[in-house]
């Protein structure tokens, strides 16, 4: 089962994240470029002007790269063509060779324009991880040499997505969005003023402006919302960058690179919800297409059933989210219904298959046609009601809830892949983000 984001709990990044205090009265700023933002070396040179900026603004800068757009996947399939049954420390070697490419050409753009820079992989900052190879978690870091570099005036331009495991010296990835992780975790560890995210948008929205033109660019949104948003659907983020951003208090902006260098807006401010004088109800609405529905029919309700039917699919690494259990009269059998990854679907049925006389069940039944939309918004907190708004006007539309989920500051509903536009828009009105 899915933990609530209150219950997470965060690898250790204790006085390995030291902050800086190189006796330079420079501010610090973390700037991060995905894929799309240095796609070719035209792109680059693009992301060079957006640091000079900064660098003539006064910073001491670091830059986190990713690999060129479509490097990796290109990476991962040279790995599987060599051997399905690939050696995995061996693999993050491969796909970590992306971002040293990228951080090496930035670092070459950043001098043909007059400014002092150098590369540096993940092992030489060294940013220290787990040994969980293309999976892995960051330990701590030690900012002594990018102090060092900062003192001789050097943009540090650092390989995004990689880490080193020091009792194997072996290279980690950090896994798909690493790169936001490693940029924020960078933030910390050298005490910089702010983290910004460069994207191919120019900001986080109140929802998808693809599903509803009407969408707005948010100035601020908190922590807390934006790990919901992340976590049920928004891809703006990687879910443990903002995770980190709210543990160590890292403002973090979402910016776009492809806006002139020299009149670059500002983004969305990600920061603490004091920082924000006024707070809508909700602040926005979310939607995963990324979902399957099982039920078990006529499970036998007893003490323990719970924990044989979600206990194996917990030892599988399978993720389980929304769930709903419906008593019969006779309070002898239940009908259990939860949700799971749609890529996890066929295993989980696989796996209650085998477990079927040891739970006690009917019969199973699945869809994949379904949609989770979700409501977030910390001014859930101070106001009832919010989620019965939404139900009513669902309902006026149609639209029938297969299940519900609530928190603090959020509630979301299951409903049929068919009308993931119309609850979007319905909702996205209701709660007045049209106007915001």
């Amino acid at each position: 089962m899915r933990p609530r984001h209150s219950d997470v709990r965060l690898a250790a990044l204790p006085d390995r994240l030291d902050t800086n205090r190189s006796g330079r009265d420079m501010p610090r700023l973390v700037m991060k470029f995905g894929g799309t933002s240095v796609a070719n070396v035209d792109r680059i040179r693009n992301v060079a002007r957006h640091v000079a900026r900064e660098v003539a603004a006064g910073y001491d800068v670091a830059v986190v790269v990713s690999a060129m757009s479509g490097k990796t996947n290109e990476l991962v399939g040279w790995v599987k063509d060599a051997n399905t049954l690939y050696d995995e420390a061996e693999y993050d070697t491969v796909v970590a060779s992306g971002e040293q490419v990228t951080s090496g050409l930035l670092a070459v753009a950043l001098r043909k324009d007059g400014i002092k820079a150098r590369s540096w992989q993940g092992w030489q900052i060294p940013i220290e991880t787990s040994d969980a190879h293309g999976s892995a978690r960051i330990a701590g870091i030690d900012g002594a040499n990018l102090d060092a570099g900062f003192k001789r005036g050097e943009v540090a331009v650092i390989s995004g997505f990689q880490g080193i495991h020091a009792e194997t010296g072996r290279i980690t990835t950090l896994g798909r969005g690493g790169s936001d992780t490693s940029a924020v975790a960078v933030a910390a560890a050298i005490g910089a003023e702010r983290c910004d995210i460069y994207t191919d948008v120019d900001g986080v929205y109140t929802t998808d402006p693809r599903v509803v033109p009407k969408a707005k660019r948010m100035e601020r949104v908190t922590f807390e919302e934006m790990l919901e948003m992340a976590s049920l659907g928004a891809k703006v983020l990687q879910v443990r960058s903002v995770e980190l951003a709210m543990v160590h208090r890292v403002p973090t902006t979402v910016r776009s690179s492809f806006d002139p260098p020299d009149a670059a807006r500002p983004g969305t401010l990600i920061c603490d919800e004091d920082d924000i004088v006024e707070q809508q109800i909700i602040t926005g609405i979310a939607f995963s297409k990324d979902e399957a529905q099982i039920t078990l029919r006529a499970v036998k309700d007893s003490p323990g059933v719970a924990a044989a039917i979600f206990g194996p699919l917990a030892d599988a690494n399978i993720n389980v989210d929304m769930i709903i259990q419906t008593v019969s009269g006779d309070q002898s059998t239940t009908d259990m219904t939860f949700t799971v990854p749609t890529a996890d679907y066929e295993r989980t049925r696989t796996i209650l298959d085998g477990q079927r006389e040891t739970i006690g069940y009917g019969q199973i039944e699945g869809a994949t046609d379904v949609v989770k939309v979700s409501a977030i918004g910390v001014g859930m907190r101070s106001h009832a009601g919010v989620a019965a708004k939404a139900f009513r006007a669902l309902a006026q539309k149609g639209i029938n809830i297969r299940a519900i989920t609530t928190s603090e500051i959020k509630f979301s509903v299951l409903i049929d892949a068919a009308y993931t536009e119309l609850a979007v828009r319905t909702l996205h009105s209701l709660y007045g983000l049209d106007q915001a």
